[in-house]
């Protein structure tokens, strides 16, 4: 066997590297311009519909921008949010889009009941899954119209049926007014952030949030734990059971915590969407009222931009809405992330 002595080998150029280095350089960018046709469309829609509105209406915030042009277009700096800090309207109704999150943790423990239940090995569970995730299949819109008619004070079913068992059992309970009451669960004020005892009841707030809890049980949490559920490992559960574990210490200690990043998404989208949420049954159900106990602060930019024409102002105000919702995700995040394992 003949080993080629060192120097009859032949030279390496110096700059091969960066010969190579160039020739994938420009593979690269032949690749890009032959996906920049399929990819353009996309990207533009992008920068057009989302990237583009989203930062116009941050440079509008800061500006006195008023649709019906009773005043001269100008610079305001951060007049809008200065203003927005002492408007009472606006802690008023970012207290109502808290309250509205006061459902949110009884759909997701409802949520999580009923994909344990449906997950069961249980004859006829494929159409009981479908019946449960039905109204989710249905029209928000058309179904806030339905529950409007059931809370009716006069004729709707909801109250009809209160009224029947007070009479029967001689109970001596009336009837809430529902959408037209702005009594509350806490008790609070209707024309400022504070609590009184007259307040106290059941009315437009607690309405809304029935029916949303209603909605949201058999949606799309549900569905995501049962997907959850179904990647908890067997073996372990059977292992509990083998120990003399009862079925809440299966749930307890093994079902719950393979569930933590399930749940962790679902609070976090939850939090989202709550405090963003609430436009639909204020503008269909009740519009805003009564007294604007049901406005939110979605609600009340809607107003501003598109009822009083003040889209300087209602800019700032969506702004801050999209500040609350990103130091809530962040702590959400940073503390709720802790017991989770991927």
């Amino acid at each position: 066997m003949s080993v080629t002595p060192t120097a009859m080998r032949p030279p390496v150029a110096a700059d091969a590297p960066r010969t190579v280095a160039k020739r994938s350089s420009r593979s690269d960018w032949r690749r890009l311009w032959q996906a920049a046709p399929f990819v353009l469309p996309n990207l533009l829609g992008f920068l057009v519909f989302t990237a583009g509105p989203v930062l116009f209406s941050f440079a509008i915030a800061f500006t006195n921008w008023d649709l019906q042009r009773s005043v001269p277009f100008r610079w305001s700096g951060w007049e809008n949010f200065s203003v927005l800090m002492a408007d009472k309207d606006f802690w008023l109704y970012f207290a109502n889009t808290v309250y509205f999150l006061l459902g949110m943790p009884v759909a997701i423990a409802g949520s999580l009941a009923l994909a344990l239940l449906l997950s069961q090995k249980l004859k006829g569970v494929v159409i009981y899954r479908t019946l449960f995730y039905l109204p989710s299949f249905t029209s928000g819109v058309a179904l806030m119209i339905l529950w409007k008619a059931l809370y009716n004070p006069d004729f709707g079913p909801v109250n009809a049926v209160i009224n029947s068992v007070s009479d029967f059992l001689h109970l001596g309970v009336k009837a809430p007014q529902w959408l037209l009451s702005t009594a509350n669960l806490v008790g609070l004020d209707v024309e400022k952030v504070a609590f009184t005892g007259k307040q106290f009841g059941l009315g437009a707030r607690d309405a809304i949030i029935i029916m949303g809890v209603w909605t949201a049980i058999g949606g799309s949490n549900m569905l995501l734990y049962l997907a959850a559920l179904t990647n908890v490992p067997q073996e372990l559960t059977e292992a509990a059971e083998l120990d003399g574990a009862t079925n809440w210490q299966v749930f307890r200690n093994v079902t719950w915590p393979q569930l933590a990043p399930t749940t962790f998404f679902i609070v976090v989208m939850s939090f989202i969407g709550g405090l963003q949420g609430g436009f639909e049954q204020a503008r269909v159900m009740t519009n805003g009222g009564p007294a604007g106990t049901t406005t939110t602060l979605s609600y009340y930019i809607y107003n501003k931009a598109f009822e009083e024409f003040q889209i300087g102002y209602a800019s700032a105000v969506s702004w801050v809405l999209f500040s609350i919702i990103f130091a809530v995700t962040v702590l959400n995040w940073k503390f709720g992330n802790k017991e989770t394992t991927y």
